[in-house]
């Protein structure tokens, strides 16, 4: 089985690319800064992090586009992948990548927002004159007996 879930933070905007082919495909590549448990000893205490590379294909990538944004915080589930090439001085380069199958926000707009992330917008829709700070609904007054938990 190969299966990986990160979470993360963006440590840019993805960059969007097409491939060339009769039917357009979107190709969404970033990278993703996830910090790791615990604390080296020569690091003076300092929280160390992985950046990894993750792609995005077609409406995955579509979404990165749309909506992640530098310094966001998500969670992706994908898979690794491997491959190698030879670059330009001849010498064999080996890569790995999470190939991207699913992302999800790990935090509210404003939290995001605080953290040097941005949000677009999926259409011009007002937003809720009730929404707090953290970009949740208050529930309204009188309506506690309609809720299906207490």
């Amino acid at each position: 089985m190969n299966k990986v879930i990160l979470m993360g933070r963006l440590t840019r905007d993805p960059e969007i690319r097409y491939s060339q082919n009769d039917q357009s495909m979107a190709i969404a590549r970033y990278t993703l800064a996830v910090d790791r448990r615990g604390r080296r000893d020569g690091n003076d205490g300092q929280q160390t992090a992985d950046f990894i590379s993750c792609t995005a294909f077609r409406q995955q990538a579509d979404f990165a586009e749309r909506y992640l944004r530098k310094g966001m915080k998500i969670a992706v589930v994908g898979r690794i992948q491997t491959g190698s090439y030879t670059n330009r001085d001849g010498q064999k380069v080996y890569t790995t990548d999470v190939i991207v199958e699913e992302h999800e926000f790990c935090e509210s707009k404003a939290a995001s927002a605080n953290n040097g992330g941005g949000f677009a917008p999926m259409d011009n829709r007002p937003s809720p004159d009730n929404a707090i700070s953290d970009g949740f609904m208050n529930i309204p007054d009188g309506i506690d007996e309609e809720l299906p938990f207490n």
